[in-house]
């Protein structure tokens, strides 16, 4: 299997394929021996230490934890946003400290899709605009950008509210927006840090039920950070970081 086969696929009537077995899936994510450290006023404060983490092709993980154990900093070390202390990260065959600026910034643009707890909207351009962004920094041309971020809007439940800017939008569709935009590029890995952390329950439950349904319609691997359990036991595997460990817990 190439590694960017899509592991899931739409049947007849719009079902799902069943994944393979999540032992069955070759690792999308190698993170071996991560040691993060910063240095503060008062000395060094250490994240983590001799982190492994290995999330396999299809799979959706959710990673909880306390506020300050490091969750965000991991995902930024995951997106090539950061470098860790020491250890490091394989995604497939490529060794991302290996990475110069440029291939660090292509790798995110081409491989991640990233979504953050706030949407980061761009408040002057429209909401296809904003999805149309991460295209017209890989250098495509408007009209193609353009007609994949209303595909995108769409698949989000946004067509209509295209040409609205973000201020025009509630908190969920700003999210959805996000969203449609970290999927433009068609990506592989999807990173979510808390990406219902700032929205109401009701709607909070709908962008996670959507994160759902495209996860499984791309074909997606996804790692998720997010406070709420009850979204988190809706993954494949929850990690919980804690102590500067990743412990796996029962998802029932």
């Amino acid at each position: 299997m190439q590694l960017n086969e899509p592991l899931a696929r739409f049947a007849n009537k719009g079902s799902l394929e069943p994944l393979p077995l999540a032992f069955e899936r070759p690792p999308m994510l190698r993170a071996l021996g991560l040691t993060k450290t910063y240095a503060t006023g008062r000395g060094e404060l250490e994240l983590f230490r001799n982190l492994d983490l290995i999330v396999r092709q299809g799979e959706m993980v959710s990673i909880v934890g306390e506020s300050g154990t490091g969750k965000s900093s991991l995902l930024h070390l995951l997106a090539a946003l950061d470098t860790p202390t020491a250890g490091d990260i394989w995604f497939g065959e490529k060794q991302l400290s290996t990475f110069s600026k440029t291939q660090a910034s292509e790798f995110r643009n081409r491989d991640i899709g990233y979504v953050w707890q706030f949407h980061y909207l761009l408040p002057e351009f429209t909401a296809v605009e904003n999805v149309a962004m991460p295209l017209f920094a890989r250098g495509a041309r408007r009209r193609a950008a353009t007609e994949q971020a209303l595909i995108s809007l769409a698949e989000v439940g946004l067509a209509d509210r295209a040409d609205h800017r973000s201020g025009e939008l509630s908190g969920g569709e700003q999210q959805r927006v996000s969203l449609a935009r970290a999927l433009v590029t068609q990506p592989t890995l999807l990173l979510a840090d808390e990406p219902t952390g700032d929205l109401d329950g009701k709607t909070a439950e709908v962008v996670f039920t959507l994160i759902q349904r495209l996860h499984r319609a791309h074909g997606l691997t996804s790692v998720l950070v997010t406070h709420n359990l009850e979204f988190a036991r809706r993954g494949d595997r929850m990690l919980r970081l804690q102590d500067g460990r990743l412990e796996q817990e029962t998802v029932i």
